[in-house]
């Protein structure tokens, strides 16, 4: 998994000068009256007096004393409005990277100048290096079509600074966030549950997280009867057949803290028997999101190896098929814990992965030291419609108490990957409530998440009745803080499923909050 390596510069003249190991130069700034480097200035100066444009927009400038003879301008606005953040730097980034790529860079060094001194832009430079992967980063199918070196030449990104960054933090989070872009941006043939296993196996192959994969039919339909029954109709497909896989991380000396994840992979959504139409279909190779990002993350903590954590990850990949033995509504599926669920959408089949998943981590949660579990999802087009391109956490009593939610957060929005916190109320356990006593929870209405009110915070309650989890709220003896992470706004650029690149979300706030930012 190739991508433009970062590499810390700290001698700013030296690096900018021609000769030097870098082939342009990129500079993010709101403006450029406040730049104390002759050279910079005055070659900014000098195309604004013939081009109203500078300053304005990102611009290619032509810079005979600079390296390369490229300066790529990339204003960023105003950056102290109070809804202003460090995405206008990730936004500039991602401009001013693929104007160098086609004008033939492959080793521009980026600088970032005349931000706000306040915490809101910390790290804008480790952001704008982010944004500007993001920007570089083309689907797994094309790379292996047409070769890396091919679509993606950048070799190196130079980043200045005056003191020292953790280079390898940062790359570790890039090949997290690149990892959960392939596994979630890639068409349904190519990442079918199968092959989505592979890929984790290839990819953990000789770290230090372990990888384990349930393929037997037999199991899974005793130990993840929901899990089966979304992917009942794939079976007789030896190409679609679900899969889990397990993902284990032990970092090294006393361990502190336990997580657990679980992760979404429907690698496509055909609705089942309650068929998406009028072109809803379109994209649904992409709602394996969640758990493109969980793997993601376990990425990043094989990377970077911090100590004194340990996370366990469990990933459903499974295809919700239509056909003749697909699920249907009224079925009545009793789930790992115990839970009858009354199926109301086979739509709404992700939160049955999720339950069984969640009911497998939490035996193994109610043993832990400090204990946090996920459940990470493209689940519900109301948390899109609610928060737009912002991650929607969703947590319980227990989470609450330990301000989860707010922590991830405060650190994602400081880090370029923002984030709601959504609290759980009395009316979305009302709502799934048994209508009779055939069952003990409904699992959804029958209409679309998104015209239905409190349509992403009610599948928490779900969640937390279905796996067990109702029983270690705040009130129970054994409390487990539990969050559930709602992406369908967040893990795809301009909520476009179909059509633009998958962000990772929200890899680069778990990696802040859990690998040593925060």
């Amino acid at each position: 998994m190739a991508f433009p390596q970062a590499k810390n510069e700290s001698n700013l003249d030296k690096a900018i000068a021609t000769g030097s190991d870098w082939d342009a130069v990129i500079l993010i700034a709101p403006d450029h009256q406040h730049l104390n480097n002759l050279s910079l200035k005055e070659t900014i100066d000098a195309h604004e007096r013939i081009d109203a444009r500078v300053g304005n927009q990102c611009m290619l400038l032509i810079a005979s004393g600079i390296a390369g003879g490229r300066l790529v301008y990339a204003p960023t606005g105003e950056l102290e409005r109070g809804f202003d953040d460090v995405r206008r730097i990730s936004d500039a980034a991602k401009k001013a990277i693929v104007m160098a790529r086609d004008a033939g860079a492959r080793n521009p060094l980026m600088l970032v100048s005349g931000l706000p001194q306040n915490e809101d832009y910390a790290h804008a430079l480790e952001v704008a290096y982010l944004g500007a992967c993001q920007a570089l980063w083309q689907p797994l199918e094309a790379r292996e079509a047409l070769g890396e070196d091919e679509i993606e030449p950048l070799q190196s990104i130079g980043l200045y600074a005056k003191g020292q960054l953790d280079m390898r933090w940062l790359e570790s989070v890039e090949a997290g966030r690149r990892l959960a872009r392939d596994l979630c941006g890639t068409e349904p043939e190519r990442m079918a549950p199968p092959r989505f296993a592979d890929y984790c196996e290839q990819a953990f192959s000789g770290s230090k997280v372990k990888v384990e994969v349930i393929s037997d039919d037999a199991q899974l339909r005793r130990d993840y009867p929901l899990l089966h029954a979304v992917g009942r109709c794939s079976v007789h497909v030896p190409r679609h057949q679900p899969r889990v896989i397990r993902l284990e991380y032990t970092g090294e000396g006393e361990i502190q803290q336990n997580l657990f994840f679980a992760g979404k992979g429907i690698t496509y959504d055909t609705g089942g028997a309650d068929l998406k139409t009028d072109g809803h279909m379109a994209g649904m190779s992409r709602d394996k999101g969640g758990a493109a990002a969980v793997a993601g993350f376990m990425q990043c903590l094989a990377r970077y190896q911090p100590k004194g954590l340990r996370v366990v990850a469990e990933i459903g990949a499974v295809r919700n098929s239509i056909g003749s033995d697909a699920f249907v509504a009224d079925e009545i599926i009793t789930s790992h814990a115990g839970v009858r669920v009354r199926i109301g959408n086979t739509d709404a089949e992700g939160r049955l992965v999720l339950a069984d998943l969640l009911s497998h981590l939490r035996e193994e949660a109610k043993d832990a030291l400090d204990p946090t579990l996920f459940s990470v999802a493209t689940l519900t087009g109301h948390a899109a419609r609610t928060y737009g391109p912002y991650t929607a956490y969703v947590e319980n009593g227990a989470a609450s108490a330990h301000q989860c939610s707010d922590k991830l957060s405060k650190i994602g929005d400081i880090w370029g990957d923002p984030g709601e916190v959504s609290r759980s109320r009395r009316e979305d356990f009302d709502f799934v409530r048994p209508r009779t006593k055939a069952d003990d929870v409904l699992s959804s209405n029958n209409g679309p998440s998104a015209t239905t009110a409190r349509g992403h915070q009610f599948p928490m309650a779900f969640l937390s009745i279905a796996s067990g989890l109702l029983h270690h709220d705040r009130n129970t003896d054994q409390p487990l803080p539990y969050v559930h992470v709602d992406i369908a706004g967040s893990g795809v650029e301009a909520g476009d499923w179909q059509h633009d690149s998958p962000t990772g979300a929200p890899v680069v706030a778990l990696a802040a909050r859990y690998m040593g930012m925060s």
